[in-house]
């Protein structure tokens, strides 16, 4: 059997994630981890966001006030088969990250009364004919990240995703 070539999959999926991760601190969010491992599979990004109104008031930012977003990256080429990848998240794959934040919320158990959701980010890749030698972030609406010889583009952000 001929040896597959060599493939760039993973490194497409790095940047998708460096672009979600950066429009996620630009919207005001922490970023906390990036693929957060166990060995019942891996979260992309976990990020949490405070009420800066109250946590401006008081000096440790009271729970209630804060979200903790588990977040899955999904970063596709024109054409793929799975929708943008909102295929691949079946039931197996959504287990998987319940099982990942439980070990993460048992992990850091400071977060574990924090509200939790489970996000899904969409993110679109195209091959440029020309290589960029350095990496251009832009926020606005969509925001997109231009590097390495590529161009993302955040499509969509669906917050509470898993949620009936």
């Amino acid at each position: 059997m001929p040896k597959p070539p060599a493939s760039n999959y993973a490194d497409i999926g790095n940047l998708g994630e460096d672009l979600v991760s950066q429009w996620l601190e630009y919207t005001g969010w922490e970023i906390l981890h990036r693929r957060f491992s166990c060995r019942w599979g891996e979260i992309d990004i976990i990020a949490q966001y405070h009420d800066k109104k109250d946590a401006a008031t008081e000096k440790t930012a009271n729970y209630q006030n804060s979200i903790l977003a588990f977040v899955e990256v999904k970063t596709r080429s024109a054409g793929s088969w799975d929708a943008g990848g909102r295929y691949a998240i079946t039931p197996q794959k959504q287990a998987k990250l319940y099982s990942t934040a439980e070990f993460f919320l048992a992990q850091y158990p400071e977060k574990a009364d924090y509200p939790c959701r489970f996000d899904v980010a969409i993110v679109f890749s195209q091959r440029l004919s020309k290589q960029f030698e350095r990496s251009i972030f832009t926020p606005k609406s969509p925001p997109s990240l231009s590097i390495a010889g590529y161009n993302l583009k955040l499509l969509e952000y669906i917050p509470a995703a898993f949620d009936n």
